[in-house]
């Protein structure tokens, strides 16, 4: 017999690998993306691993492990011109992305690199539309916008092109 809270639980935990496979989909399109600006000799950006330790080895390969730092920004590189380029991948499925979706230590480690002189931003995903938001505009989303959400609208100037990539250099408003 299946009772509403193994119902409940068992639709959160759907959901969630839901949300997982759609967040690596997307972070292979952006991956696509760095291997054709790799390609072109426009940028090297390459997807930073998960700082995890090995906590137990299994005689047929697999391992446990645990994450032992806060996650850095997904991605960062070189662009051709020699200045850096760090950034984070979010996506959703909502209407609207949250400012909060950013940990507080990748908006420290984003912040850290834009006063360096870094290129630094977010590559958002919202519904079926891709954008690339400068962190500046993302920290100041409040002053900005009045609200510490995004929708579609307010970033139709950050849209980025997609042809089976996640184009986050080409914006689709050149202006």
């Amino acid at each position: 017999m299946i009772t509403n809270r193994a119902t409940k639980q068992d639709y959160i935990q759907l959901q969630n690998k839901k949300s997982n496979a759609q967040g690596r989909h997307f972070e292979d399109y952006i991956e696509k993306a760095c291997n054709i600006y790799r390609e072109k000799g426009i940028a090297n950006i390459k997807k930073v691993p998960e700082p995890f330790r090995v906590t137990k080895l299994y005689p047929n390969g697999t391992f446990t492990g645990r994450f032992i730092a806060k996650a850095e920004p997904d991605f960062k590189g070189t662009l051709k011109n020699g200045r850096s380029i760090v950034f984070e991948a979010k996506m959703t499925s909502k209407d609207r992305i949250m400012q909060n979706v950013l940990t507080d230590a990748q908006a420290r480690a984003l912040e850290n690199h834009s006063i360096l002189g870094a290129y630094t931003g977010v590559c958002v995903n919202i519904q079926d539309s891709y954008y690339f938001i400068p962190y500046g505009i993302w920290a100041n989303m409040k002053e900005i916008y009045g609200r510490k959400y995004l929708t579609r609208t307010d970033i139709e100037v950050y849209e980025v092109d997609f042809n089976c990539a996640v184009m986050f250099l080409n914006y689709k408003n050149k202006e």
